[in-house]
């Protein structure tokens, strides 16, 4: 009996743990392949995700390398085409460099020129071997003679792959990984792998930069000879335009026929700069030659328009008026909507109700912080004297509510408390600053003995406490927290008052303070005798009827009434104080007696609103119980009405 074998049908499938060979008799399976089995069983959710996490940092930073890599690549290439050209220095006659009109641009070309062949020569050089056959008469033989030739060296600002950067990328994310699984049990095994990833972020970080600028500063020379040679061009460029007009005169009338001969010879210099094997003097006469049939080609142009300007007109008038019809019928709808629009996009955005809410948190910031200051001398006891240097504390309301409606277009009072305090903490500076003084003070002893006195001057410590507060007004910061984009609609907001003159009650009623209409006063001739006084009056009658503008300090914001003296004295040359608040101004002068008062002096008031120091308000003294100060608006007064004898503080004099 003849017994046969039965062979089992086997079939082998490619898996994730290598080649398994599968028995279709008996369905069992048999691994192939050399590979090890990874085993998911012990991973956790978190330990994949760090995985995950870890390698998806990996594809973004080779992302990231590959954009790199292509820009180097990039740059290196349009450094290769600006040293591959050759250098196009144009000849120039006598005639040319001596002539009024064209020796200007002359020079600028030739300076250009220099400057390319400057660059040029600073590109690296290399030595390559050249052969060259020669006839030798004598023996009637040729030989190749070799020799080395002086050439540009090339670019090379490649990135080259390193062949180990991926395996070593797969070593580190597997232990990373491995790391991963068991951090969590162990918080210092979790610091201290969260601290090695960010070194190994920050080493590469380095690496690349150092590598980045290794690269840069190689392809530096190549940089500047493009850099150059685009200067040469338009140099050159400038000339031939300028000669051409020179040599067609009637072309320079035409703003068109100078823009379109411009535009010409800049095409065809272009175009023979990129042509091969041409000289710099065939390159600038082909030009010369392409610039005289512009200006010819234009020159018809202008005689065609001029011999047909009737004809041209009344087509063109005829066109328009076609274009307006057309036009005038499909924008109506578009006007009324712009109308709309452009008053909804200049009004304050917020409900009225919030705009007051949010004004009204904001003073009660500037009251705590008056208060910080008055409690100085409480909070800090053991000062001999205390020196205050402070701006006034205030705010323009429209520019709060402009700047909140910028930056947040739409808020509540809750949504603003944020933003409000962050301005508050820009808008206003407290520093305290301590001095010591060694002063002396005299003490007389007697001796018993003799009766004798004597007198000893003994040194002491005074000790003097600075307190100084800076007023960056809202205004300013704007400029400085805003986006250009914010910044033009708190300017748009501050214009239109945004549609809501009235939101802050009838004290703000006109936006800013001040109609226009003021007070005049005619100054007495004999005051005007005297010249710092007649300095200031004309400097300060300039502004008659310039509005009050909280912070303002100079014609182009106008003035607030400190801004406005400081402006004065400055302007008329009478003295210097920069600008400072009227507390400061009164610090500058000497105090005088209402009965010394003279013209030209400057007259303080106090309480006129809740300041924060003693003087609050200050004008120009006129004579006569006269003063101009920025009032609403700015205006002359008399400082005998009752208001303003119930708020006088003093005169001062300037040094």
């Amino acid at each position: 009996m003849q017994e046969f074998k039965a062979t089992a049908k086997t079939t082998q499938k490619m898996t994730r743990d290598g080649v398994v060979e599968t028995n279709q008799a008996t369905g069992e399976q048999t691994k192939k392949s050399q590979r090890e089995t990874d085993d998911f069983s012990g991973d956790t959710a978190e330990s994949m995700t760090g995985k995950a996490l870890d390698r998806a940092a990996t594809e973004r930073q080779r992302h990231k390398a590959k954009k790199r890599r292509k820009k180097a690549n990039k740059a290196a290439q349009k450094a290769q085409e600006a040293t591959g050209k050759q250098t196009t220095r144009l000849q120039f006659k006598e005639e040319e460099r001596t002539d009024p009109e064209l020796a200007k641009y002359v020079k600028k070309s030739e300076k250009a020129a220099d400057k390319l062949e400057a660059a040029r020569e600073k590109i690296p050089k290399q030595k390559r071997i050249k052969a060259a056959r020669e006839f030798d008469e004598a023996t009637g033989r040729a030989k190749t003679r070799l020799y080395f030739e002086k050439t540009d060296k090339p670019p090379n600002g490649k990135l080259h792959h390193n062949p180990a950067d991926r395996p070593m990328r797969e070593i580190k994310n597997y232990v990373h990984g491995k790391v991963g699984e068991v951090e969590k049990d162990n918080s210092g095994v979790e610091g201290a792998h969260k601290s090695e990833k960010v070194a190994e972020r920050a080493g590469g970080y380095a690496s690349r930069k150092l590598k980045e600028g290794y690269r840069s500063h190689k392809l530096k020379p190549y940089r500047q000879a493009a850099k150059a040679e685009a200067a040469s061009q338009k140099a050159d460029t400038n000339y031939l335009y300028h000669k051409t007009l020179k040599e067609n005169p009637e072309l320079a009338c035409n703003p068109l026929s100078r823009f379109h001969q411009k535009q010409q010879i800049k095409k065809q210099y272009a175009k023979e700069l990129r042509g091969v094997g041409k000289s710099a003097g065939k390159t600038a006469k082909n030009t010369r030659k392409a610039a005289q049939k512009a200006g010819e080609a234009t020159k018809k142009t202008t005689d065609f328009i001029a011999r047909h300007w009737k004809g041209i007109l009344t087509v063109g008038v005829f066109l328009l008026l076609i274009v307006m019809i057309f036009t005038g019928l499909s924008s109506c709808a578009a006007i009324i909507q712009g109308g709309v629009s452009s008053i909804v996009g200049t009004s304050y955005t917020a409900e009225d109700e919030a705009i007051r809410q949010v004004e009204a948190d904001y003073k009660e910031l500037e009251r705590g912080l008056r208060e910080e200051i008055a409690d100085i001398e409480t909070d800090y006891p053991d000062y001999d004297e205390y020196q205050y240097h402070l701006d006034e504390i205030g705010h323009n309301p429209f520019a709060l509510a402009s700047y909140l409606t910028a930056k947040l277009y739409d808020y509540t009072r809750e949504e603003a408390q944020a933003e409000i305090q962050a301005l508050f903490e820009k808008q206003y500076t407290l520093t305290l600053r301590e001095e010591i003084q060694t002063r002396y003070r005299t003490e007389t002893t007697t001796d018993p003995e003799t009766g004798e006195t004597a007198t000893e001057e003994i040194p002491y410590d005074y000790y003097i406490l600075h307190v100084t507060l800076t007023n960056k007004n809202i205004e300013t910061l704007a400029g400085e927290l805003l986006t250009p984009e914010q910044k033009e609609m708190f300017d748009v907001y501050m214009e239109t008052k945004g549609n809501k003159p009235d939101v802050f009650g009838d004290d703000y009623a006109t936006g800013t303070p001040g109609s226009g209409e003021y007070t005049d006063y005619e100054i007495p001739p004999e005051a005007l005798s005297d010249e710092r006084f007649a300095a200031m009056i004309a400097e300060a009658e300039k502004y008659l009827g310039y509005p009050y503008v909280w912070g303002g300090s100079s014609p182009s914001t106008s003035f607030d009434c400190s801004g406005f003296v400081c402006w004065v004295i400055n302007q008329s040359g009478v003295g210097s104080v920069g600008r400072t608040t009227a507390q400061g101004i009164f610090n500058h002068t000497t105090p005088i007696t209402p009965s010394e008062a003279k013209p030209g002096d400057i007259i303080f008031f106090t309480g006129t609103y809740d300041s924060g120091s003693a003087v609050s308000h200050v004008g120009i003294y006129a004579g006569n119980g006269m003063m101009i100060h920025c009032g609403n608006p700015i205006s002359y007064a008399s400082v005998n009405t009752p208001y303003w004898q119930s708020h006088f503080y003093s005169y001062g004099r300037l040094p």
